[in-house]
């Protein structure tokens, strides 16, 4: 029975915080590699080199990436769980990414929707990056908290 307890918090918890990330694809950012966005590259992440990590899946196009990711997993976590972060700041509404589309800003990753002929990451910039961006650190944090 406490076995049982035990698995069901663990499952529950684990939901809970995977909630808040963007894992529609099965991994963070549709399965492409975190930490070659700090190189300026959007590249595919290999089934070879996954991990978790707070509950949600990500991938890695190499085995050296996916230690970079490991030694320090926050650095590279995209901000609004993986979210387009032009949406969260907007509205307040999760709304998918385009993996391509990704901006470093601080030290962080932003990731945006592109499709339809509507690039975010255009508005974004057009309409003030780092108005939004404090925009969408508060409404992050009142949907993470939901």
């Amino acid at each position: 029975m406490k076995n049982f307890i035990t698995l069901l918090l663990f499952s529950i918890s684990t939901t809970f915080f995977s909630q808040n990330y963007n894992t529609k694809q099965g991994f963070v950012a549709e399965g492409y590699d975190v930490v070659s966005y700090f190189n300026n590259k959007a590249e595919k992440g290999n089934k070879e080199f996954t991990t978790e990590f707070d509950g949600a899946k990500f991938r890695f196009s190499s085995k050296d990436n996916l230690e970079l990711f490991k030694k320090s997993p926050k650095k590279y976590v995209p901000q609004y769980g993986g979210y387009c972060a032009y949406a969260i700041g907007l509205k307040g509404e999760k709304v998918d990414i385009n993996p391509k589309t990704f901006e470093i800003r601080d030290g962080k990753l932003y990731l945006f929707y592109d499709s339809w002929g509507t690039n975010t990451f255009e508005l974004w910039k057009k309409e003030g990056a780092e108005k939004l961006q404090k925009k969408a650190d508060i409404n992050w944090i009142k949907i993470s908290n939901n």
